[in-house]
């Protein structure tokens, strides 16, 4: 391995074990649901097939940076001077289960093991392990069925800025939110053509109430895509996400279960994030790490030419502005959920545990409410592709001076009286007229 790769892959640790470094003091539990999100998920492994990295993996690279000190030197990869030869394998199970992987091309490593022990081929004393037999068949190009065709992959790239949009979820730091040490996770959105992040924050969350958010962002700043190619996890199979998306024509495309290589973009700029922006940042809040990351974005990813393109990811967005769809002014609009209720016959509707007053009109009927999570105060509501306007929960001391007319479908509040607290206020015990 060449110096540069040995760089390459200790960037690459460091960008694994940093939140449990500069973490500051993390609680047993804390630390332990670190280590679990980050034995769970999938990693691009710098010159390696492996996504997966194990727990006892990453505590050895914590404690080999934090014995020297710091040095990134200490996360470089180990010359094995048996380079080549498997550690686990005697030469005689080494050539029986290549022998045997001949004979059965299409079986699971879990299956060659098991014929193996069934036929003997194990020296006494000797047990094969599952990632040893594997890595044992990946060095010697035996883990390819060779009678499958391979992939017609192709390069591509946008032919115009906002033609698609490139959106994924990187895990980030520990942040301090509320007292305590919490996971980041940055979102964000590429334009394929350009390389232009239309919009990447960091959040607490990565649901789908924060992907909209970002979304919302990068629309107002951007313009509409005419397509968004995203991943497959739960916000992005949302409901609620595709609404969106239809409602502002744009076309949610999604990759292909365990195939990111179609993202590869936003894949390439989260590691940029990790390799250049997480390895000098130093923060503690969440409010930290977003304005340092907006000003590393604006000065240094955004200003300089990208390698692929030769261009200024600005300088090449902004080359064909005539194209750009601008966002509509009712664009918060279309972020609104949908929810179905009927109407009572007290003129009342419940959303999310709260009363809503509707027309008379309405009563009886099925209707659509649309509404933001952030401001539950305010609905509206439709019927037939009508909308009736926006309402707000019911007082229900209100309710209390309202004269009822049975032709009548606005509140009208008795005038000329107003509420002072009966005889415990009232010197004489009067309520004030004007």
């Amino acid at each position: 391995m060449t110096e540069e790769e040995k760089k390459r892959v200790a960037v690459f640790r460091f960008g694994v074990i940093h939140d449990l470094i500069n973490g500051g003091d993390l609680e047993k539990g804390q630390h332990a649901q670190l280590l679990r999100q980050k034995c769970a998920r999938k990693w691009e492994i710098p010159h390696s097939g492996k996504t997966r990295i194990g727990r006892s993996t990453i505590l050895r690279w914590v404690r080999l940076y934090r014995q020297s000190n710091g040095k990134i030197e200490s996360l470089y990869p180990d010359d094995r001077s048996d380079r080549g030869a498997s550690r686990t394998l005697d030469g005689e199970t080494a050539l029986s289960l290549i022998r045997l992987r001949q004979g059965m091309p299409g079986a699971t490593v879990a299956v060659l093991i098991k014929t193996m022990e069934e036929r003997g081929m194990v020296a006494s004393g000797k047990e094969l392990h599952l990632s040893s037999v594997y890595r044992f068949l990946h060095r010697h190009d035996l883990m390819k069925d060779k009678g499958r065709q391979p992939e017609d992959r192709r390069k591509f790239e946008a032919e115009l800025p906002n033609d698609m949009w490139q959106s994924d979820v990187m895990h980030g730091p520990l942040v301090e939110a509320g007292g305590k040490m919490k996971k980041s996770y940055l979102i964000a959105l590429i334009d394929d053509h350009s390389r232009l992040v239309s919009h990447g924050e960091f959040y607490l969350s990565e649901g789908i109430s924060s992907y909209v958010d970002a979304l919302e962002h990068a629309l107002l700043k951007r313009g509409l895509p005419r397509k968004l190619y995203v991943d497959n996890g739960p916000a992005f199979r949302s409901l609620h996400l595709d609404h969106i998306a239809a409602s502002l024509g744009i076309a949610l495309i999604h990759s292909r279960p365990y195939k990111p290589e179609g993202r590869g973009k936003v894949e390439r700029f989260f590691r940029t994030v990790r390799e250049e922006f997480l390895v000098g940042f130093r923060g503690g809040a969440l409010a930290d790490l977003n304005q340092a990351f907006d000003a590393w974005l604006a000065d240094v990813y955004h200003a300089r030419k990208h390698s692929s393109t030769g261009q200024t990811p600005l300088g090449r967005f902004t080359a064909n502005a005539a194209c750009l769809r601008a966002a509509p002014k009712d664009l918060r609009d279309h972020f609104r959920k949908v929810a179905r209720r009927s109407v009572a016959k007290d003129r009342t509707l419940t959303l999310d545990g709260k009363l809503y007053e509707a027309p008379v009109a309405l009563i009886g009927k099925r209707v659509e409410v649309l509404y933001h999570e952030s401001d539950p105060d305010r609905i509206e509501i439709r019927s037939d592709k009508q909308s009736y306007g926006s309402f707000i929960p019911v007082d229900i001391h209100v309710n209390c001076r309202v004269k009822r007319c049975a032709d009548r479908t606005d509140l009208t509040v008795a005038e000329g009286r107003f509420y002072q607290g009966g005889r415990l206020w009232s010197g004489r015990g009067e309520v004030p007229h004007e």
